[in-house]
């Protein structure tokens, strides 16, 4: 039976590829401190989701193990043994950064150097997928030439419009404190990839979503979005008319990528994972969905000032993806993504 190491497995995305390769009969080992608490407050607590995954899976084991702790992870890896690596914690937050920059760093790029070394020191041959962003852009995308319509920013050039390759550029760009730290974890990651010839893969997320989403003011757009609406509680647009796009894709669709490059991994790789242009919308646009699903108005105010680094439009382009991988395809739409999460927190009772 072959064991799958995922790191922040409490989290959206690791609790989703928990999930997804327990149904798949592995044998899964979870890392997490619920340090998430720790960073957001009791909005951010994910203990309730490490229960939850120990009360469904007999074959999931969690551990509260702090990636950080070198010896710790240099030590559980080399017996555990696994046959995968999945790392998604992070600290996620670009204001949070700005505020706590060392605890950004140290999870962010120690961590994941951490599990990267105890990992070659294990074996070379065990696949290795880091969740990276897109933040490692920068605001370079905002330098794209851009059109305003009625109620998104949009790609004006036509070789935009689907989306933003791998060869984007990452330099000479504002990142954020957050968006710095992941830039320094996704080139070590690659790094590791090409100077050791192991299989890793950065997957640079735009906005990863789904029911099993902790979402709070500073992360997690979506999930926040929906859960204020439901609660009636005033959400604040920083910046951008409310026009900004991002691209979401479920965490479902995240977890079948996962699976598709551990069933054929690759040597310092490196994708852009998103939903695309078609799951694609703006915060005005997703007003107004979840307000046709709740039945509620949304309530907001409007700052101007914008989050710094922050992207005025952002889609990912998924042609990489799609070629190197071609049985993987978006399977949950933007409305269903919306449904999910609305109903998930109608169930969490708020």
């Amino acid at each position: 039976m072959k064991k799958l190491l995922v790191t922040g497995a409490a989290g959206l995305i690791g609790s989703e590829v928990v999930s997804h390769f327990c149904k798949h009969g592995w044998t899964v080992i979870g890392l997490d401190n619920n340090m998430r608490a720790d960073f957001f407050g009791p909005g951010g607590d994910t203990l309730w989701n490490a229960k939850r995954l120990e009360n469904e899976f007999e074959n999931y084991s969690h551990h509260n193990v702090d990636i950080r702790d070198r010896k710790t992870i240099i030590d559980f890896i080399a017996k555990a043994k696994p046959n995968a690596i999945v790392h998604t914690a992070a600290q996620p937050s670009h204001d949070l950064a700005a505020s706590r920059p060392f605890d950004d760093f140290d999870v962010n790029a120690v961590g994941t150097l951490n599990l990267l070394e105890a990992t070659r020191l294990f074996s070379t041959e065990v696949p290795f997928v880091h969740m990276s962003t897109n933040k490692v852009y920068g605001d370079a995308p905002n330098n794209l030439n851009l059109v305003e319509k009625e109620s998104r920013w949009d790609f004006a050039d036509a070789n935009y419009f689907n989306g933003i390759k791998e060869s984007f550029t990452i330099d000479q760009s504002k990142h954020s404190i957050f968006g710095a730290s992941k830039v320094a974890a996704d080139v070590m990651v690659q790094e590791y990839g090409r100077y050791f010839n192991m299989p890793t893969c950065c997957l640079r997320g735009g906005c990863l979503t789904g029911p099993n989403h902790s979402g709070v003011e500073l992360h997690g757009f979506l999930s926040y979005l929906i859960k204020c609406n439901l609660i009636e509680k005033e959400y604040t647009i920083f910046g951008y008319k409310g026009k900004q796009v991002r691209d979401n894709i479920h965490s479902y669709d995240v977890a079948r990528f996962i699976e598709e490059f551990l069933n054929a991994p690759r040597v310092g790789e490196v994708y852009n994972l998103g939903g695309g242009r078609d799951n694609s919308t703006s915060i005005l646009e997703a007003f107004d969905r979840i307000a046709a699903i709740s039945g509620k108005p949304m309530k907001y105010v409007y700052s101007e000032q914008a989050r710094s680094g922050d992207h005025m439009c952002y889609i990912s382009d998924l042609s990489k993806m799609k070629a190197h991988y071609p049985n993987w395809s978006i399977t949950k739409d933007l409305q269903k993504t919306f449904e999910e999460i609305f109903e998930s927190w109608e169930r969490r009772k708020l």
